[in-house]
């Protein structure tokens, strides 16, 4: 008995001991906000103050020592996201999750983001500015690589800790720019359905400029075959693969002096990015002698992509510009090396890539490239038949100056400089949003813009073999749409569509009119917007556009043929303001119904697959509306019933009981429990998180959420069968910033400002973010180093 005693003791003892040392190994792998650290290549000290919620304030006596303590916080709270941020356009994501990436690093690396890194770094003038500045941001990272705690994920996967290089830089930027186009979504499809199903189901499809909605008003005061192309499920295929978030639309307004109580210009900015943890943004305030900004920073990118300072402030949303063209090329018939042009016929380029993949053997491939760009068929088993399909990619075409172009933005001290900088952006498209301490508020589409010849739709696939359908040349950038301190004193964009330009709407893949024509709504009525009523204004959950379907919908209903609780639902729909709070009844009502009105009108003739695609489109949003008032059209009839044919009726008394249905057999047959907080939620999801063991560790959520997609608290989802509406992207942070009090702006990230779960800042901002509070954008010196409870000094390092 004595002896098992001392056993227990002894087992008890090594539990103990295996669990304190774990407790330490673990608490060693945690950020360090405090204490002394030298730096390499430091000229000063450089004192970083962390705020409440970890948001580093980085006080320099030169620029280039603070963009290298920037690098090292920037990497010990975010290395795991600039890790797999960087591999994305190298093919690298195989190597840390396995065989199931192999997909999605092909696809990557045939769009030629890498390539064009590569020949973008050989002609840099390494001793510019902005290279210098990108170089010190990259020793500070990796001198946490070299020197810091190794992230928990790193363990985990397996994966070795290696150094940061400039092309991780432009590559990261890369990923952004594809993550933004819808046209892999959008031209197959259309062009799929055009070809199986003939042209006049496109016509009903409002797929072309709708001329009775909301456009983005300018102002500038200046001098086929018919195979089956499935590029939508192979790009689909790729991208939901994927561990990262993608970019998908946006909110701004800029108010002027005279809109505003105070009489200072307002920005009010909230980027729609998928959400996933860590969140997209990371912040910092950087203070030198010769520099002061509070930015935004993407992963692994040293300028920030929003930011403000005591004198200028800018924001962004994703202009949503078509920069992609599919094109069919024709093989020569005797030789598959070459392909038809006008001139005769080309010399395919064959590109070989190999990819590293976990537990498994290297994987190579090869693809070939037109002078359109790389050949789809044959990357993914998604395409069949012989007919080479290539993607056509602005980006990967024309001189890459996105590094000079965020430089030039982080540093410009008022508009003009500002503006400078702007015709940089050849890709992603961005409407980039302005205003300043001296009262300017401006909005520009930045991108390159080119023509194409008239009548000619860039949404289908083009012809590769004619050269008819080819660029006829690039606008210059004074042709953009823009507005510059107009009359109505503010500019918003909302990724609808902006007003004609250069005698044409440009082609795009803008979302419907819903939330601009509320921000327009609520703008228009108002001239003494003040920090608070801006803040009500960005958690606005209230559709403009959701009723006036639901009225002209259920107009057509007769009573007859409903039960007397169906009856008191309908009276319920009939009073519903488009309000998305939690206890909504009408707005779960709303989207069951709106489900299978799209599911009975659209599937019979689209098949399951690509009406799941479908869904995923942006022209599938636009459609809602206008479609719900299309009496007659070739899509109301299912083609699979013989003996009748369907009616907009019909589709609608059918998808009301099937929603009615769907409820009950959900929540029961009290209709107050049909609220929206039981069906729309949102969770942050890590990489990790995807193991069910360590969710609860890496994911953050899930959360009821009030909004819903397309009103100005922008919460989106995709519809599936699941009939449940989880959010996969909204706003990756809400920020309002008043030159009137510029050291209270306000400003919130959906989880928090480190990705390191052993943070104590990893999801301390994730209920503040549902609840729609926000917390200040600390900017005053005294304020910040008097309440600051923990100091980091970087120290030059010792030779």
């Amino acid at each position: 008995m004595r002896l098992l005693k001392k056993v227990l003791w002894v087992l008890l003892a090594l539990i103990v001991i295996i669990l304190l040392g774990g407790m330490i190994f673990m608490n060693t792998l945690t950020p360090t906000y405090e204490g002394e650290k030298e730096l390499s290549r430091l000229e000063q000290p450089v004192e970083v103050y962390f705020d409440t919620y970890g948001i580093p304030h980085i006080y320099a006596s030169k620029d280039e020592d603070a963009f290298r303590a920037l690098g090292y916080v920037h990497a010990q709270d975010r290395l795991w996201q600039m890790e797999l941020l960087r591999r994305v356009a190298k093919g690298g994501l195989s190597e840390v999750f396995g065989k199931d990436l192999v997909k999605t690093d092909k696809f990557f690396l045939s769009l030629g983001i890498d390539e064009n890194t590569k020949e973008t770094i050989a002609s840099l003038n390494r001793d510019s500015r902005e290279v210098r500045l990108a170089e010190a941001y990259l020793d500070g990272v990796n001198q946490f690589i070299e020197e810091g705690p190794t992230p928990v994920e790193f363990y985990l996967t397996g994966l070795d800790k290696t150094s940061f290089a400039l092309d991780d830089v432009y590559n990261a930027v890369g990923y952004m720019a594809f993550s933004f186009a819808m046209a892999h979504k959008t031209d197959p499809l259309l062009t799929d359905i055009k070809n199986q199903l003939g042209e006049e189901y496109l016509n009903d499809l409002f797929i072309a400029s709708d001329t009775s909605t909301v456009w983005i008003k300018n102002y500038n005061l200046k001098e086929t075959d018919t195979i089956p192309l499935n590029i939508t499920a192979m790009a689909n295929e790729a991208l939901k693969k994927l561990p990262l978030p993608q970019f998908e639309g946006s909110n701004s307004w800029v108010l002027a002096p005279e809109k505003t109580k105070n009489g200072k210009v307002i920005l009010a900015n909230d980027p729609h990015i998928g959400f996933a943890q860590p969140s997209v943004w990371y912040e910092a305030h950087i203070s030198t002698p010769t520099y002061e900004k509070y930015g935004y920073h993407l992963a692994g990118v040293p300028f920030p992509l929003l930011g403000h300072n005591r004198d200028l402030a800018y924001g962004m949303t994703m202009f949503e510009n078509d920069d992609i063209d599919f094109y069919y090329e024709q093989n020569h018939p005797s030789d598959s090396t070459k392909y038809k042009t006008e001139d005769g016929y080309g010399d395919y380029v064959y590109v070989t890539k190999n990819i590293k993949v976990k537990d498994a053997e290297e994987v190579s491939f090869t693809y070939k490239k037109t002078r359109h760009g790389p050949v789809l068929n044959g990357i993914a088993n998604q395409i069949p038949g012989e007919r080479p399909i290539a993607m056509s990619w602005i980006y990967a075409q024309v001189d890459n100056e996105i590094l000079e172009a965020l430089y030039g933005i982080t540093m410009a001290t008022d508009i003009e400089e500002f503006k400078l900088a702007l015709p940089k952006i050849h890709a992603p498209g961005l409407n980039v949003m302005y205003g300043d301490a001296k009262g300017n508020v401006a909005w520009w589409a930045s991108a390159r813009l080119y023509q194409m010849p008239d009548s000619l739709s860039t949404k289908l696939v083009l012809d590769g073999t004619s050269g008819t359908q080819e660029r006829l040349g690039f606008l210059d950038f004074s042709d953009n749409p823009q507005a510059i301190n107009p009359p109505w004193h503010y500019v918003y964009s909302a990724n609808n569509q902006p007003d004609s330009i250069a005698g044409m709407l440009y082609p795009g893949y803008y979302l419907p009119e819903n939330r601009a024509k509320r921000i327009v709504q609520l703008l228009e009525d108002k001239d003494d917007w003040d920090k608070a009523s801006t803040s009500e204004m960005v958690l606005d959950v209230t559709s403009s556009v959701n009723p006036g379907i639901v009225a002209d919908l259920i107009k057509h209903m007769e009573v007859s043929e409903l039960n007397d609780e169906q009856i008191k639902l309908l009276d319920q729909l009939k009073n519903w303001e488009g309000d998305y709070s939690l206890e909504s009844v009408a707005g779960t009502f709303y989207h069951r119904s709106e489900y299978f009105v799209l599911k009975n009108t659209f599937e019979d003739e689209l098949g399951p697959e690509r009406f799941k695609q479908f869904l995923s489109t942006h022209f599938m949003k636009r459609h809602i509306a206008p479609g719900a008032r299309l009496e007659e059209g070739i899509w109301w009839d299912d083609i699979n019933t013989q003996d009748k044919t369907e009616t907009r009726y019909d589709i609608i008394l059918k998808s009301f009981q099937q929603a009615w249905q769907s409820l009950q057999e959900d929540f029961g047959s009290d209709v107050t429990q049909w609220q929206w907080q039981n069906v729309h939620t949102v969770e942050h999801g890590h990489p990790i998180g995807q193991v069910k063991a360590l969710r609860k560790y890496f994911n953050v959520g899930p959360f009821p959420v009030s909004g819903t997609r397309e009103v100005i608290n922008n919460m989106s989802f995709l519809y599936d069968s699941t009939l449940y509406y989880k959010v996969n992207s909204g706003p990756s942070t809400r920020r309002i910033v008043d030159f009137s009090d510029i050291e209270n702006s306000i400003s919130i990230l959906p989880t928090g400002q480190s990705g390191n779960p052993l943070s104590k800042h990893y999801d301390d901002q994730a209920e503040m973010f549902v609840n729609g509070e926000f917390r200040k954008m600390m900017m005053n010196e005294e304020e910040i180093k008097s309440g600051s409870d923990d100091l980091l000094v970087f120290k030059p390092k010792k030779q």
